[in-house]
């Protein structure tokens, strides 16, 4: 596992492959309301969907994958992507579910620097957007840390829990990051 600066270092958050040993973990926080917290509950799901996933392709196809978010040995939570096509090029959407323990303390912003690196590192798209709800504030200050810009509002954009949320939109382009170390 690397860092963002290219150095093992066995406290530093990193991401990597989910491994079938990780599933019972990531579907026990899946299905708890409060573990998945007050934006990212929407209701009981197929409990068995990542389990078919990971059996399929590890959970990493060209379309879509997540990986396992870390510090050194404990599991952090996850983060995910798709890819949105655009005509005839395409970009990334991203998301995070980092579990309770582990919000607040600064993996979200690391583990978002690290995605954007590897599917930048990884494809020829030239941009990466995530969304939250406007209520969110911590996740929009972890994009914000983490290069992203704050694009506008999509109104009415996500139901949950009985009624329609409005989302931020934000975007980091391939020219907006650093040069790789």
């Amino acid at each position: 596992m690397i860092d963002t600066q290219g150095n093992h270092a066995p406290d530093a958050v990193s991401l990597r492959p989910i491994t079938e040993d990780d599933l019972p973990v990531i579907n026990g926080h899946l299905s708890d309301p409060v573990a998945s917290g007050p934006f990212q509950w929407f209701g009981w799901s197929d409990p068995h969907r990542w389990k078919r996933d990971w059996e399929q392709n590890g959970i990493l196809g060209p379309d879509s994958g997540r990986l396992l978010v870390v510090r050194g040995t404990e599991s952090l939570g996850f983060v995910s992507w798709r890819k949105i096509p655009r005509g005839t090029s395409f970009h990334w959407n991203m998301g995070i579910m980092l579990w309770p323990d582990a919000r607040g303390r600064g993996a979200g912003t690391e583990a978002h620097r690290l995605l954007v690196r590897y599917l930048f590192d990884h494809s020829v798209a030239v941009r990466v957007e995530a969304d939250t709800d406007i209520d969110n504030i911590a996740e929009q200050r972890a994009l914000e840390k983490a290069g992203f810009t704050r694009e506008g509002v999509m109104r009415a954009s996500t139901f949950r829990q009985g009624s329609w949320h409005d989302n931020v939109l934000y975007s980091i382009l391939r020219d907006d990051l650093p040069p790789a170390p």
